[in-house]
């Protein structure tokens, strides 16, 4: 069974459990019931349809995930797809919460997310009155639970970038380090599609009168939207961290490329003097000036040394070497 809890609530309290039987899932008038599923199968999914009327059209998104955050309405039922994220050395893993809400049911059904919801449904149980308000504010919940797990993956993200930075600075990027910032930006990019329409489902949750939102709770939408665009804000900050790392070791790369450029100029200029002289005197010229002088060898060896070490000294001052 893929059923990870499934209960009945009136008054913000937990009166029984509520298996996946007709019986089961009979409730009075006052109670709701709060199914949480994760990968459920085909029959688990037709005993929810025959019970509440789910649509066929969001049953068929909720059973072939690979969604994109939205929320739709279908009469009296609200259809609410989210998405979740964890991240895994510097890639980010992603997953989908499928939540069917009606006037007394809320049906969250999960896929590839390995989070989960015992923790909140504990929190949300520990406050009866907020409870009370019904599957609404049980929403607002599992999204504002989603949401959440995005701040601490940003943090994650924004140290490996400050780290990244601050070794540009120091000293040249590796290769490997110059992969894994490629990395993490196509990584940010991708999370940054996820969060747009994250936020476009959340305004509409707080600002259109759907059906099974209570007025009282779309403040708590709006609450959970302002996280969504303050990690979307940071995600863009990142961004902009790591275009300027790219283009600070690009200019540092030029900069250690000119260096490098100069002194190889500079000692080219310099046995350039030898050279030149040791190919004049090497032509094997019968008449040439001094050529049997006795002391000519070492005066050439002497006008070499000089012209070397006055060059040597000229690109020492201008920090060619």
């Amino acid at each position: 069974m893929t059923v990870v809890a499934s209960y009945v609530y009136r008054d913000g309290q937990r009166v029984r459990e509520a298996p996946l039987t007709p019986e089961g899932l009979a409730l009075e008038p006052g109670e709701f019931v709060w199914i949480g599923l994760y990968d459920p199968t085909d029959a688990e999914i037709e005993i929810l349809v025959d019970r509440f009327k789910l649509h066929p059209l969001a049953v068929e998104d909720a059973l072939a995930a690979h969604q994109m955050p939205k929320v739709e309405v279908y009469g009296r039922e609200l259809f609410v797809v989210a998405r979740t994220a964890m991240k895994i050395d510097d890639r980010l893993a992603y997953g989908e919460t499928h939540v069917f809400v009606g006037d007394d049911h809320v049906v969250s059904i999960r896929h590839g997310s390995a989070r989960a919801h015992n923790h909140l449904r504990t929190q949300l149980e520990a406050s009866p009155l907020q409870l009370k308000k019904g599957p609404d504010f049980v929403l607002h919940g599992i999204l504002d639970f989603i949401v959440d797990a995005y701040a601490p993956i940003v943090d994650d993200v924004e140290d490996s970038v400050l780290e990244m930075e601050q070794r540009t600075l120091d000293a040249f990027l590796s290769r490997l380090e110059i992969r894994r910032l490629f990395t993490l930006r196509r990584e940010l990019l991708k999370f940054r599609r996820i969060l747009g329409p994250m936020e476009e489902v959340l305004g509409r949750l707080q600002s259109l009168d759907l059906p099974c939102i209570d007025p009282d709770v779309r403040p708590y939408f709006r609450d959970v939207g302002d996280h969504v665009r303050r990690v979307n804000s940071r995600l863009g900050g990142l961004n902009d961290i790591l275009s300027s790392v790219f283009e600070v070791a690009n200019l540092l790369e030029q900069q250690r490329q000119g260096l490098i450029t100069r002194k190889l100029a500079a000692w080219a200029a310099i046995l350039a003097v030898p050279t030149a002289i040791a190919g004049i005197y090497g032509m094997n010229f019968e008449h040439m000036p001094e050529l049997r002088w006795e002391y000519g060898y070492y005066a050439v060896l002497g006008v070499i040394a000089a012209i070397c070490a006055a060059l040597y000294v000229t690109f020492k001052r201008t920090k060619w070497l």
